[in-house]
This record gives structure tokens, C-alpha cells and sequence, in this order.
């Protein structure tokens, strides 16, 4: 299946370390060559690179790398398909609006028999399953909330929606609308907050290192989020099977 990343951060940060790390899981260190791509938030716009090359081969990704993009909510995700052809179309993560906001998602998993959305404003552009679970969440979301509700009630509803997609497959996901980040886990996902006093950290894909005490103020604090832990020397939690956090300014929401 795919796999995700994520971070969350109470200052805008660039992700260049840990993309270089996950980017050679896209046809390198693991299997999932069958497209990527990432999203950045920058106040209320977003930078979204999508690409149906391989992360590892992809120029596209080759700009990422170079470019230190800083944002506090980013999204990635490299794709092993299961349903849809490997196009742009179908390649994660998806952007729409509600209530006058992007909104970003990305999936990992495998969903059959899904909710029609016949009766919803928000259609598939493509083929996946990922995409049509994503517009039944919109749809339900923007039937219950005319306007932006507190982030606890989207919580709260987001958890609900989850468990009842969950019921039809594996359903990981990140989304995010700069502001927050919600992650779901139903199968496998993993966090870390990175936060003073700061350590060095090496890449789990590839012989890199960095010092993260020479790299940040004694106040940033970082959320990762990934399928896989990154780091091979940082203690990653595992979530458990439908749980759903909220990350807001890198902390984790009680």
C-alpha cells in the first residue's frame, strides 16, 4: 500500500531532511513507485507538486529537495496503487474547499463498497477510492456545519466518519487545513515531537544525519507524523488501530 507523512509545527519549518528520507521509499528502499507528492501550507494558500514518477526518479521531487520550502502543516504521500490507473488524476494528496479553506488529504490503504455520493457537492476527479472517501467526508461535513465549527467538534465528527469508512477496508489518513492536522490510524502510522532539548537524528533510508540543536530556537517544536518511523535513532509511537489525533502548533490535542 502507500505511505504518509506529515508535519505539524508551531513555526513555519522546512521538511527537506525527512523528505529526503521518504522520498527513496518511492522506488528505492520500498515499493511504492507508482506516483507522489506533497503539500505545503503558506498562510491561507497552499503549494501542492504532484507527480505519477516515482519520488526517487522524479524531478519534480528533485525541485522539493531544493527548495526549502517552510510551512507549519505539510502533507506527503508516495503511492503503491490498488484502485485507479497511475495518472495525476489519482495521485495523492487531494485538495478542496470548504468554508472558505483548503483542505488536504492523503491515504494509505484499500476501501471497497464505499457511500454513494450522489447527493453531495464534492465529486472524484479520479479513480481511487481514496478520493471518493475523502468527497463523502466533505460532503458530510459541509451537511452538518454550514460554517467552520471549533476544531473539537471536527474531531469529534472526523472520528465518527473514520470508524464508519474504517468498516470498509484500511483507512490511514492525514488532512489538514493549515491551521490543524488530523491523523487517523487504522492499520499502521507513527508520531514523533520534536521539541527542546533538541538531539541529532539519522534517516532510516539513508546514511544522513542532522543536528537538530543547531537547527532550531529553544521554543520550535516539530510533529512527524509517517506509516514507518524515518529516524532509526528517535522513539517513534505507534498509534493504535482507530485512533485519531489532532495536532495543532506541533502538540497533540487532549
Amino acid at each position: 500500500m502507500c505511505q504518509l507523512l506529515g508535519m505539524n509545527c508551531n513555526t513555519p519549518t522546512d521538511i527537506i531532511f525527512s523528505f529526503e528520507g521518504f522520498r527513496r521509499r518511492g522506488g528505492l528502499t520500498d515499493e511504492h513507485s507508482d506516483g507522489w507528492g506533497i503539500a505545503f501550507f503558506e498562510g491561507e494558500g497552499c503549494r501542492l507538486f504532484l507527480d505519477y514518477l516515482p519520488s526517487i526518479s522524479s524531478p519534480v521531487a528533485d525541485l522539493v529537495r531544493a527548495y526549502p520550502i517552510k510551512s507549519t502543516n505539510v502533507i506527503a504521500h508516495i503511492r503503491k496503487a490498488t484502485q485507479g490507473q497511475i495518472n495525476l488524476a489519482n495521485t495523492h494528496p487531494f485538495g478542496r474547499e470548504l468554508w472558505g479553506q483548503y483542505w488536504i488529504f492523503a491515504h494509505n490503504g484499500n476501501l471497497s463498497d464505499l457511500p454513494s455520493l450522489e447527493q453531495g457537492r464534492f465529486l472524484p476527479v479520479g479513480s481511487t477510492d481514496s478520493e471518493h472517501a475523502y468527497c463523502w467526508i466533505l460532503n458530510q461535513l459541509a451537511e452538518r456545519f454550514q460554517s467552520p465549527p471549533s476544531f473539537a467538534a471536527l474531531r469529534d465528527t472526523l472520528k465518527e466518519l473514520s470508524s464508519t469508512l474504517a468498516q470498509h477496508g484500511t483507512f490511514n489518513f492525514l488532512l489538514s487545513n493549515g491551521q490543524v492536522m488530523f491523523a487517523h490510524c487504522s492499520t499502521k502510522l507513527h508520531y514523533l515531537v520534536r521539541q527542546a532539548p533538541f538531539c541529532h537524528a539519522h534517516l532510516s533510508d539513508t546514511d544522513l544525519a542532522v543536528d537538530f540543536s543547531r537547527e532550531t530556537q529553544p521554543s520550535d517544536r516539530v510533529a512527524m507524523i509517517a506509516t514507518e518511523p524515518l529516524t532509526d535513532n528517535e522513539n517513534w509511537t505507534a498509534m493504535q488501530s482507530g485512533q485519531l489525533i489532532m495536532l495543532i502548533d506541533g502538540t497533540i490535542q487532549p
